[in-house]
């Protein structure tokens, strides 16, 4: 279909709270930190204006308390939401527990902040990584759009599987950066997102619940299990609601991993959030060059799109894989993870892992370049030189 965009120059902060705006959200409870809180101050600024209607807006002490005032919200069957960002999700992490465990699609959005010490407010995967295991979906924006678009799917997504869900932003690379986004009409988005319809809600008094009661070891494993099946379930729904968006606006998101120039690539560049828009100019300047590369952006980290990935490691000889993150101990955890999916599989590239713009550090095309002719030298040797490599320490 066609329609007549609403473009806006945006932040990408000011991009969640126009698609909270649109999404009719009908609960937001946050607490402030930075590089997260121009999204709830917009939120109260389309409030305070009468913007936004029949909702409910609560500030809190702690975020801790934001996602507890947001279970309490989704359990009644409200359309919640709340931001953070770093040590204010690391403070929520009990809560988000409590949100998944009890199938409440909660959307929040996190702006990726390194987590101190040292005391960083700059981009860092590190924080919403470690959350990783509880629950909660993830999707990762490269662009300001993708953080607009982001928040619309993710309600439509979550409320459908019932698991709530993050999307996740780059500190001050997107949540301050303004771009144009191009927004849409209220009533086009009331038909695609049309109001929640839980399956059951602590008001519905003919019909009593509770939530968090006791479970015994033979019913909680029950629980996990279907917590688990609902999480490979969203799979199907986030290709179908992905592409019904591409259908409707015009912006098709029905692949978990999306591909740029990988055709005839001998090897590729794969990473999530912003850092992937970097990669694919120097994409375009490395063909220009004569090197057969592409990128792959994995944009849902949770549920992992293993079956994508096999399909992708198959036509290509090598995987450098970018994180803006680390698990110490361990390696980088898109790395990690990456591997663990493709074991057992008759894919075997070459995989190096770069670790890349921790708390927020410049990363350029030519250090793309650079990769890639470290790369090239890999394939041409046929094994690796290291297998985990910190990049930026060579500067």
């Amino acid at each position: 279909m066609e329609y007549k965009p609403i473009r806006k120059v945006v932040s990408g902060n000011y991009a969640a709270a126009y698609a909270v705006k649109h999404a009719r959200v009908e609960v937001v409870a946050a607490y402030p930190i930075t590089p997260q809180t121009s999204i709830i101050e917009k939120i109260a600024e389309f409030i305070a204006n009468g913007e936004i209607e029949n909702i409910q807006y609560v500030p809190v002490e702690s975020e801790h308390s934001a996602m507890a005032a947001s279970i309490g919200a989704s359990a009644t069957g409200a359309r919640a939401f709340t931001a953070t960002s770093a040590q204010g999700l690391a403070l929520m992490h009990e809560m988000l527990h409590w949100a998944s465990g009890a199938r409440l699609p909660i959307v929040m959005v996190d702006v990726n902040r390194a987590m101190a010490p040292p005391w960083s407010v700059w981009d860092d995967q590190t924080d919403s990584l470690s959350q990783r295991d509880t629950g909660w979906m993830q999707f990762y924006a490269e662009n300001n759009q993708e953080v607009y678009d982001g928040v619309l799917m993710a309600f439509k997504i979550a409320e459908t599987v019932n698991l709530p869900a993050m999307v996740i932003e780059s500190a001050f690379i997107l949540s301050h950066t303004y771009d144009v986004v191009e927004m849409i009409p209220q009533e086009l988005v009331d038909e695609f997102l049309p109001p929640r319809k839980p399956l059951y809600t602590l008001t519905d008094f003919d019909n009593p619940i509770s939530v968090g009661a006791l479970g015994t070891p033979n019913d909680y494993y029950e629980f996990r299990y279907k917590l688990a099946k609902a999480m490979e379930d969203a799979k199907k729904v986030i290709h179908e609601v992905g592409k019904e968006f591409g259908e409707r606006f015009g912006r098709d998101y029905s692949q978990m991993i999306e591909l740029y120039r990988t055709e005839d690539a001998d090897f590729v560049f794969m990473g999530m959030g912003s850092l992937m828009g970097t990669v694919k100019q120097a994409v375009d300047v490395l063909r220009e060059e004569g090197y057969k590369v592409g990128a792959a952006k994995v944009r849902w980290f949770r549920p992992f799109p293993k079956e994508e990935l096999h399909e992708l490691a198959k036509d290509v000889q090598a995987i450098a894989v970018l994180d803006r993150n680390f698990s110490f101990g361990q390696e980088g955890i898109l790395f990690n993870e990456s591997k663990g999916a493709l074991y057992n599989t008759d894919a075997k590239p070459l995989m190096k892992n770069y670790i890349v713009g921790l708390g927020g550090r410049d990363f350029t095309v030519n250090d793309v370049r650079k990769i890639a002719e470290n790369m090239k030298a890999i394939i041409d040797k046929g094994e690796l030189d290291v297998e985990v490599d910190w990049y930026h320490l060579k500067r």
